[in-house]
Formats: structure tokens, C-alpha cells, sequence
């Protein structure tokens, strides 16, 4: 099964191939797409849309919250495409895309744009961009954030007598909070500089442009007590169940997976990194208008708080929190409660540091 945050880091490594992916996108023209399916129902009139989305359990959540509801409101049939960007970028660039709308990383709409691969959006036609006020920071004039997912500490609740780490600097005091940790490599998520340099004293709000040479120092006073680093969304829950680990990155809507299964672990969101999912136009749809429309239904404060009661997905829109109770609100890191204990991931420093970073840390890493 696919998470749609793998998915989305497998683009941010290497959206550079996009000349090798034009093979495979002949090869899916010829033969259909990737993985494909419609909403239930259909539409009336033969109209539909097609949306690109990652799949898995975030795609059956999407399909449930988003375009059965689209479907039965507009009469639009949504068809779904699960297709990495490399042949979808490849397809864009040669004027026939297959898809219309595009749920993806922000970060990765942005390495979009720079192709020339998205409609610039005309605001005025997401009447639900100012009715569930998405904050002006995740509005670009490519793309609208829908949501995002955190990266957080877990730890187990049962290895500290009764501690409780509250900070980064925790997760590297190894004395007070004795046990093995994990954190992600480069195929997981960003490389989490970020948390090193939490740990060593800097200021949230003073964090970028990050010091690198700083949070490679940090991030070596701990290298002997990382027993593994994780490269997908349930490794941590299984070091942390396994009692491998006592302390782990993780995304944050792993936790609540975890307690159900009765496992003795709890999440700590302060210093939480942010990044932003959100929904954009393929250049050259077929199908703009649709596509405008379910843009339009899936950024409705409604819209996004259905999807958090289908997936852990925190709403970009901050009046889609009241509409959860209050348990529902409180489990997601975005709640108002928890909002100011984390960050948004500057996109625009990690465009241009990713590679140089990602290679630095795999040298760090073999040692």
C-alpha cells in the first residue's frame, strides 16, 4: 500500500529525470494510465474529471470524504490516477497530460512550476480559498494547501520512570532518557536537520536558513545511538513496538495507529516541522473547469474536516477544526492548542539545498 508521504518524497528526491520518464509515459499512453479508478456512480452528462493522487490509505480516505460526496453533489464522475510525477511531468511536457488536478506536496507544485507544468489559477473561481480562510502563506499562484502532515518525536511511555520528554533536546540526552533511537534517511522524509539544531539551543522562529555545518555536529553526538534509520511511515511503529528504540521521529498521524494497538507510546509536538499537501491544475487539462470545481469542493472547511475523520490529515483551513468534536480536534497536531509548537518547512531553502544536503548525509551516515 502506498502512503502518500513516501510517494511524495520519492519526488522530492530527484524531479530532475524528467527526460527518462517520457518512455514511460509513451508506454502508459499506449496502454492506459497507472493505477486508475472512478467514483461511484459516475457523472451525469459524461462529465469528469481526472485527480492524481497517491493512493493507499490516503486515497481510499480521499475517495470517501472528497469525490463520492463531489460526485453526487455536481454529478461529475471523478476518475483517479495514481502515477508518480516523472511520467506525469513527462506527459504535461508533451501537451497531453491525464490528468487534471494534481493533490501533491506543496514542495513539489513548486518543482512543478519551475517545469512550466501548472496553470497559474484564477482565484476568483475557489470561491472556498476565502470562505475557509487558508491562510495567505499556503496560497501561491500555482497552488492552495488543503492540509499538512507533521514530523514529531514518539517515545515509549513506559522507558523513563514516569519522564517525559519535552523537547529536542531531550531526544538527544541520552543520560536522562536512556534507550536507542530512530530517525528518517533521505528516502523517508527531508533530512531533520531542523530537530538537531532545536536540540542545540536555536530558536524556533530563527531556524532557517539552517546551519548545516552546525546540525551535522549535532547530529554526530548521537550517531552511536541510532540502531536504524526509517525510510517509511510504519518503521518507527515497529522499532517502538519491538522496544528496538525508545525514541523515534515519526510522522505524527502514525501515534494514534500505535495506541490502538495498544503499544506504550505518546507523541511530543513541540518543535513538530510542517509540510503542506495541497491541490493544483495540470497545464494542458482537458478538463480545467472540473477541475476548478473539485478544487473548489475540497477546499471547503467541510471538505477538509470530513478528510480528517478519514485519515489523519491536518486541515489547512482553520475553521474546518471547529467542525470536529473535541476529540477529533485534539488528536490531530493541528489543532489550535498545538499549532504554535511547530514550523512550516521553508520550501524555498530546501529547493535549493536538498541535493547538497542529501548528499552530505549520506556520507554522514555511512560514517
Amino acid at each position: 500500500m502506498k502512503d502518500a508521504r513516501i510517494d511524495r518524497r520519492l519526488f522530492l528526491r530527484g524531479i530532475g529525470g524528467v527526460t527518462a520518464g517520457v518512455a514511460a509515459a509513451t508506454a502508459l499512453s499506449a496502454c492506459g494510465t497507472g493505477t486508475s479508478r472512478a467514483s461511484a456512480g459516475g457523472g451525469k452528462g459524461g462529465k469528469t474529471v481526472v485527480v492524481r493522487d497517491s493512493g493507499g490509505s490516503y486515497g481510499a480516505a480521499l475517495q470517501k470524504a472528497i469525490y463520492t460526496p463531489f460526485t453526487q453533489e455536481t454529478g461529475i464522475a471523478v476518475k483517479v490516477l495514481n502515477l508518480d510525477d516523472a511520467p506525469l511531468l513527462a506527459q504535461i511536457q508533451q501537451g497531453r497530460p491525464q490528468c487534471d488536478l494534481i493533490n501533491n506536496s506543496m514542495m513539489s507544485h513548486t518543482k512543478y512550476v519551475k517545469q512550466d507544468a501548472l496553470e497559474a489559477l484564477d482565484l476568483d473561481r475557489v470561491k472556498s480559498v476565502k470562505s475557509a480562510k487558508i491562510p495567505e502563506a499556503q496560497i501561491t499562484d500555482h497552488a492552495v494547501s488543503n492540509s499538512f502532515y507533521g514530523a514529531c518525536m514518539a517515545y515509549r511511555t513506559d522507558a523513563f520512570g514516569g519522564k517525559k520528554p519535552e523537547s529536542w533536546a531531550d531526544f538527544w540526552d541520552i543520560k536522562a532518557f536512556q534507550g536507542g533511537r530512530s530517525m528518517c534517511n533521505p528516502d523517508g522524509d527531508l533530512p531533520e536537520l531542523e530537530f538537531a539544531l532545536l536540540a542545540d539551543g536555536v530558536p524556533i522562529d530563527k531556524l532557517y536558513p539552517l546551519d548545516v555545518d552546525r546540525a551535522f555536529k549535532v547530529l554526530t553526538r548521537l550517531r552511536g545511538d541510532i540502531k536504524k534509520f526509517w525510510d517509511s511511515g510504519p518503521l518507527p511503529g515497529v522499532l517502538l513496538s519491538r522496544q528496538e528504540v525508545t525514541m523515534s521521529t515519526v510522522w505524527d498521524g502514525r501515534i494514534a495507529d500505535l495506541q490502538k494497538q495498544g503499544v506504550p507510546v505518546e507523541r511530543q509536538l513541540n518543535g513538530m516541522r510542517r509540510q503542506f499537501q495541497g491541490y493544483a491544475i495540470a497545464k494542458g487539462a482537458a478538463n480545467i473547469d472540473a477541475a476548478y470545481q473539485l478544487m473548489d469542493f475540497s477546499l471547503r472547511a467541510e471538505s477538509q474536516a470530513a478528510l480528517a475523520k478519514a485519515f489523519p490529515s491536518n486541515p489547512s483551513s482553520p475553521l474546518a477544526y471547529a467542525k470536529l468534536t473535541e476529540d477529533e480536534r485534539n488528536a490531530l497536531a493541528g489543532a489550535p492548542k498545538y499549532y504554535d509548537k511547530g514550523f512550516d518547512t521553508d520550501i524555498d531553502w530546501w529547493l535549493k539545498n536538498e541535493s547538497a544536503v542529501t548528499k552530505r548525509w549520506l556520507e554522514w551516515a555511512r560514517g
